[in-house]
């Protein structure tokens, strides 16, 4: 298959990469990094990398901006820095794709534990990744042509643990490889309209 990975460089990106490179031809794309550049908070950016992909069977996107900070704090333009970055960066990355997914292909977005599993200061996180959710849940049942879409929901990973772990206390880091294999559940099974937590 032709899959496309957003935020191939990343941490999470990376695990889709490793588990899925060797059978898969992969395509990774970045706002600053890759072999396609793509910057999902624009439209107009989006519709120009499929435009320059042509037909692709898979996308995944690993991508997504979200404000942390005390809910006491938090200002509006705050909280929509995640749903129009993390949420709807994702929604138009399907909406846009819809025409250039093969038939019976499939999109993979990336949420987070927080909607399940809070922590302090992560509002903004966890209200972006319910929306996320939502929005695979309803979409699925009006995807076109059997195209298909999930959501990964990984817990902090273990590499990211020297970054973030201090603002997950008691939070049991989850390792990349069954991250990876989330998104290989996705692209490569049947499943549509999910949400695979990996914990």
């Amino acid at each position: 298959m032709k899959i496309v990975i957003i935020g191939a460089e990343g941490d999470i990106g990376r695990t889709a990469c490793d588990e899925l490179s060797s059978r898969h031809d992969i395509i990774k794309a970045g706002r600053s990094s890759g072999d396609v550049r793509v910057d999902i908070t624009d439209r107009q950016s989006i519709d120009a990398m499929y435009r320059t992909l042509g037909k692709v069977d898979a996308v995944i996107t690993t991508v997504g901006t979200v404000h942390f900070g005390p809910l006491t704090e938090f200002t509006e333009a705050q909280f929509m820095l995640g749903l129009t970055n993390k949420v709807m960066g994702q929604v138009n990355i399907v909406l846009a794709g819809l025409n250039h997914v093969t038939d019976g292909g499939s999109f993979t977005l990336t949420s987070g534990v927080l909607d399940r599993d809070p922590i302090r200061m992560g509002t903004g996180a966890a209200m972006a990744n319910g929306a996320l959710a939502g929005f695979v849940v309803g979409a699925a049942i009006e995807m076109p042509r059997g195209l298909r879409v999930n959501v990964v929901s990984p817990g902090l990973l273990e590499a990211s643990v020297d970054r973030y772990g201090s603002w997950f206390p008691g939070h049991l880091p989850v390792p990349s490889k069954r991250v990876g294999l989330a998104y290989a559940k996705s692209v490569e099974g049947a499943l549509t309209g999910k949400v695979i937590i990996v914990e």
